[in-house]
C-alpha cells in the first residue's frame, strides 16, 4: 500500500492510485443520494484531503486494504464532515487532478436499473477499475512482443467468458495454427494473471491479504 513516510516517490505513488479508484468512490456516493455536483464535490474534497496530508501516513500498515480504508473514509466524511467539507472546497486548494464525472455519471444512468447497495456498487467499480489497470499494463507489455502478437485480437480471451470465441476461430483470424495460438493465449493469460496480483499488492497492506483480496474481486464482479 502507498503507506508510510512521507517522499515524494509514496507521494506520487498515492496520487496514482486516486486517480485510478476515484470512480468507486463517485459511484458510492451517487448511490448514497446526491446529486452529481454533489459526488463531484465530496469526491474531490475526499481526495484533496488525502494527498494534502501525505496520504496513508497515519494509517497502520499491519492491518486494513487500500479498498475498505477508502470506503470507511468517505463514510466518515460524508457523515461528520460534508458541510465543512463543501465550504472549504468553495475556496479551497484545487486538486492535483480533476474528475471526468461527466463520463463517470453517464455510465452511472446506465446501470440505474440494478439493485446493488452503495457498498456493493462500491466494490463493483472498484473492481472493474483494477481490471481496467491490469488490461493497459499487458497491452503495454504485449505491444512490446512480436507484431502478430495483437493485443486487441487476443483480448477477447481475457475479458470475454471462455468459448465465447473458439480457438480455431482465432486461429484463422491470425493466420496460425491451433497449437500456436493456445501458446499465445496461454502465456497471455499467464500475464493477466500475475499482474493482477501485482495490481492488488499495491492495494494492501500485507502479502498474506492477497488471496483474499483477488477472491473478493471476482466475487464483486459477480453480483
Amino acid at each position: 500500500m502507498a503507506a508510510g513516510k512521507s517522499s515524494p516517490e509514496s507521494s506520487a505513488a498515492l496520487e496514482q492510485l486516486c486517480r485510478a479508484y476515484w470512480r468507486p468512490l463517485y459511484a458510492f456516493v451517487r448511490r448514497e443520494g446526491h446529486s452529481p455536483e454533489e459526488a463531484k464535490d465530496l469526491t474531490q474534497e475526499f481526495f484533496r484531503g488525502l494527498l494534502a496530508n501525505q496520504g496513508l501516513a497515519g494509517v497502520n500498515p499491519g492491518k486494513g486494504r487500500f479498498r475498505t480504508f477508502l470506503l470507511a473514509s468517505i463514510k466518515n466524511l460524508m457523515v461528520n464532515e460534508w458541510h465543512r467539507a463543501r465550504t472549504q472546497k468553495r475556496g479551497g486548494d484545487a486538486m492535483t487532478f480533476s474528475l471526468d464525472e461527466k463520463s463517470e455519471e453517464e455510465r452511472y444512468h446506465a446501470e440505474l436499473a440494478d439493485t446493488l447497495t452503495p457498498e456493493k456498487l462500491f466494490d463493483r467499480r472498484w473492481a472493474e477499475a483494477l481490471l481496467e489497470r491490469v488490461l493497459l499494463s499487458v497491452r503495454e507489455e504485449w505491444d512490446r512482443g512480436e507484431p502478430d502478437q495483437r493485443f486487441e485480437d487476443l483480448k477477447v480471451f481475457l475479458v470475454e467468458r471462455r468459448g465465447t470465441v473458439s480457438f480455431a476461430e482465432g486461429a484463422s483470424r491470425h493466420g496460425v495454427t491451433v497449437p500456436a495460438l493456445r501458446s499465445m493465449v496461454y502465456r497471455l493469460r499467464k500475464s493477466y494473471r500475475e499482474k493482477v496480483v501485482e495490481e492488488i499488492s499495491h492495494t494492501v497492506s500485507t502479502p498474506e491479504e492477497i488471496e483474499d483480496e483477488v477472491r473478493h474481486l471476482f466475487l464483486a464482479l459477480g453480483d
